[in-house]
């Protein structure tokens, strides 16, 4: 197919951008966002486990809904309502038993998939970790005993609790603004220039605003926590090979060689590996009989917390979904949900391309029923 004018313009530009940062390039040849984004930009691979765990199997029809009720009038057989609705992956998983598993539109069992936001769920994870670990005294050190360029802005009073809550009072708007500084973070390629040059629109603790630069910002602290050790080595070391990931994953980086994490959005995984971090939290930080991570970091981040301006359904990177049921998620762009519910013991994966016709909430809302229902 013959390439217009503009096309063989910007293939030219793009090629110079591999030896060069050219962002906006980036931003107008790859356009919108999608789940095969991991392919490209440069990454660090997570390798399978050696010890693989895999959920016990046994599909079966009489334990899942066959039906999903639309509208107030018509049953429609759930598989054809996911079909049509966008979606890559489902798995529904209770009492560690994989009961329903299907894949759309090409996408199969060992599909990567770019998590989008869930990655700020899963990385909030590493930071309990590392406080376990002592790289992180506690969530209530400043931002600026690891990045002391911040000084000069004033972050010398937000605290680690305010980047996992977004509620640091950063200047930071999120939006697809083709200029604007969340679509830079996605495509740019010096993260760590533009974190160091951040500065503040609110007072520290005094509101919510959801922004991936505050968890951006947690990328840069804990890899200067590390030191020599990078993100997606200490991800290998103590969550996917803890875990039994059965298959390898990509963590994007903003450039090769010595690249930073793309911490706010990058993890590319199965499913079958992603519902594991459900899991996870479901045995509260346990891994059969070994705790991977606090207890009480699980609790903190599951439970309702509205000191400090926090919202009562967002906690250190996890969405809380309802008051009273004690469920929670991992949510990203286009529809990426890990959905745990612990009083049902039930876990649910849904990766998709698009919402499709739901809305967020009412994807929330068939997984409060579909987890009430599955026996």
């Amino acid at each position: 197919m013959k390439l217009s004018g503009m096309h063989v313009s910007l293939s030219v530009m793009l090629a110079a951008c591999l030896f060069a940062s050219c962002t906006f390039v980036k931003i107008l040849w790859y356009n919108f966002s999608d789940i095969d984004d991991y392919k490209i930009f440069p990454h660090r691979e997570l390798k399978p486990s050696n010890a693989a765990f895999s959920f016990t199997e046994h599909p079966s029809p009489s334990r899942v809904p066959a039906t999903f009720k639309a509208d107030l009038n018509n049953d429609i057989p759930l598989d054809d309502f996911l079909a049509s609705n966008g979606t890559a992956a489902f798995l529904i998983i209770k009492n560690d038993t994989l009961l329903f598993e299907h894949y759309y539109g090409g996408h199969s069992d060992s599909s990567l998939s770019l998590t989008f936001s869930m990655a700020k769920s899963f990385f909030s994870i590493l930071i309990g970790c590392a406080i376990d670990d002592g790289y992180i005294t506690s969530v209530e050190q400043p931002v600026t005993a690891f990045v002391p360029e911040l000084q000069k802005t004033g972050f010398n009073k937000v605290k680690i609790k305010h980047l996992l809550q977004m509620t640091s009072g950063m200047d930071y708007v999120e939006s697809g603004n083709p200029f604007g500084i969340h679509t830079h973070f996605y495509y740019g390629s010096n993260l760590e220039e533009r974190l160091v040059n951040l500065t503040l629109a609110d007072e520290p603790g005094s509101t919510f605003e959801y922004k991936s630069g505050d968890n951006q910002l947690l990328g840069l602290i804990l890899s200067r926590a590390l030191r020599t050790m990078t993100i997606t080595d200490y991800m290998q070391r103590r969550i996917w090979e803890p875990l039994g990931m059965e298959y390898g994953g990509l963590w994007s980086i903003d450039h090769e060689g010595d690249g930073l994490e793309k911490t706010f959005c990058c993890i590319a995984a199965r499913a079958r590996d992603l519902a594991k971090f459900g899991r996870l939290y479901l045995h509260h930080g346990n891994w059969n009989g070994k705790q991977i991570v606090s207890q009480s970091w699980v609790d903190q981040s599951t439970m309702i917390d509205t000191t400090e301006a926090s919202p009562w359904n967002y906690q250190y990177g996890w969405w809380i979904v309802t008051k009273a049921n004690g469920d929670y998620l991992a949510q990203g762009h286009l529809g990426q949900f890990v959905y745990v519910n612990p009083a049902a013991q039930v876990i649910i994966v849904r990766l998709g391309r698009s919402l499709g016709d739901l809305d967020v909430q009412k994807w929330k809302d068939l997984f409060v029923v579909l987890s009430s229902e599955v026996r």
